[in-house]
């Protein structure tokens, strides 16, 4: 199957792969050496009424919905933490988006309808479907211990933060590679028998 969309399509997932890579090393890196102050944004006092009054009509009232809290000359581990805020997020895409790759070249190679491709969207549909929840409990957790951190009464724990949905397309991914098994093989068989 060469298709010049497929051609263009998987040529695009590479580059763009590589570049979400690129990004993931090149943030990691300058944030390790940044030495400016580290920030965080928590909904812990979501809800809590203001101290001073903000210029409101009668009859509305006023509430904080999100606090920013900024630590200067942050510790290491708190750096690390704001790390973890950004780069699961940016590594899962990469990694998805060169297995897509690797999925389309395959396409292109052999055909749609083959073993390798069946298998290669099913790994690709355990990664998004594992990776999602795995980056977003390091992300959510890493927030959470960074929030910690900077206000000792909030406390830390497990958390969730990000894009859930994604398990979706992901277990839609895995049958739909099961399924394409299930035809490669059913085909091998009646050419087998014809």
């Amino acid at each position: 199957m060469h298709t010049r969309i497929t051609k263009i399509l998987a040529s695009v997932t590479f580059v763009l792969a590589v570049l979400f890579g690129l990004a993931f090393l090149g943030t990691g890196f300058t944030h390790m050496l940044d030495d400016g102050a580290v920030c965080v944004e928590t909904d812990f006092w979501q809800n809590a009424s203001l101290a001073d009054r903000v210029s409101t009509r009668e009859g509305v009232q006023e509430s904080s919905s999100a606090t920013r809290l900024c630590q200067d000359g942050p510790s290491l581990g708190q750096r690390a933490a704001d790390l973890g805020g950004e780069l699961p997020w940016l590594l899962i895409s990469s990694l998805a988006l060169l297995l897509f790759s690797r999925l389309l070249k395959a396409v292109l190679q052999e055909g749609p309808f083959t073993h390798t491709v069946s298998k290669r969207l099913t790994v690709l549909g355990w990664f998004v479907t594992l990776g999602t929840p795995s980056a977003a409990l390091v992300v959510g957790w890493s927030q959470s211990w960074l929030v910690g951190s900077m206000a000792p009464n909030v406390g830390s724990g497990p958390a969730l933060e990000g894009p859930l949905v994604l398990v979706i397309p992901g277990l839609a991914a895995v049958i739909v590679g099961k399924f394409l098994a299930d035809g490669v093989r059913m085909r091998e068989d009646l050419e087998g028998t014809v």
